[in-house]
């Protein structure tokens, strides 16, 4: 079960509250009284088996889909708010790369919220998609359509939208899917830089990807178990996620190993 740990500090500090939560799909829940407190500034791995809930969890806090039980909030330095601003970089398989769209056009998609409808982008949002484009080391690439990108470029330009608009919290789906491992490097490093000043929730099968970069982790499979990193032992990750695993200092950080498996 989720562990409370509302200190003042922690409550003033919250970004994203759920509480009591179920959700699913056809009137059938897919989560099962889910409670999470999430920060900010914090870098919360989310973990856990296929099917066990996790991109549904990311689902309801983008407001994708509705809670059939219990609440989210939100809040803007300790005050309660009817939302805020999210950057989302989706599975990758769920992009159609048949859309005849622009790495440029792309990027500055993320910055559709902040214009109205009919008005159209200033200096100052080209600016920003230019700046982006350089950071994600896509300048070679601007002008080509999505459909001429390598899986790791692709995923490069979806991580630009999804950062361009300066969000409080950034939500990654599998990023390391078909992201080269020269570009991997760069990307933790990225997000290190980025949760400075924002959160990020990180949605992942990379255990190891994980657990090397966050700060607490959340395994949800139907329901939800949260761990500060200082608690993750290799014993809970095993009961967790039935994958036996080695574990080995590695300076201040604990580095994990993946055992050989039983079937």
């Amino acid at each position: 079960m989720y562990k409370q740990r509302y200190d003042n500090t922690k409550m003033n500090n919250s970004i994203i509250k759920i509480e009591n939560l179920y959700a699913g799909y056809e009137n059938k829940n897919v989560l099962h009284n889910i409670n999470l407190d999430i920060t900010e500034k914090d870098f919360l791995g989310i973990i856990g088996p296929n099917g066990g809930g996790k991109t549904t969890l990311v689902k309801v806090i983008l407001d994708l889909i509705k809670p059939t039980e219990g609440k989210i909030s939100f809040f803007d330095n300790g005050t309660p708010v009817n939302g805020i601003n999210m950057g989302y970089l989706p599975q990758y398989n769920s992009i159609d790369k048949k859309f005849p769209i622009s790495v440029y056009e792309v990027i500055l998609s993320g910055l559709n919220k902040q214009k109205s409808l009919f008005s159209k982008f200033t200096k100052e949002h080209h600016d920003k998609v230019k700046d982006t484009i350089s950071m994600m080391g896509l300048e070679e690439l601007s002008g080509k359509a999505i459909g001429q990108l390598s899986g790791g470029q692709l995923q490069r330009a979806l991580l630009g939208r999804a950062i361009v608009s300066d969000p409080k919290v950034i939500i990654l789906d599998e990023p390391n899917t078909y992201i080269d491992k020269r570009f991997e490097g760069q990307l933790y490093s990225l997000l290190e830089e980025i949760n400075k000043r924002r959160t990020i929730i990180l949605v992942s099968h990379d255990i190891g990807s994980v657990l090397q970069n966050v700060k607490n982790i959340a395994c949800v499979n139907g329901t939800l178990d949260y761990h500060p990193q200082n608690e993750v032992s290799a014993e809970w990750i095993e009961e967790k996620l039935k994958c036996p695993i080695e574990l080995l200092g590695h300076g201040e950080l604990p580095h994990r190993v993946l055992k050989n498996h039983n079937h």
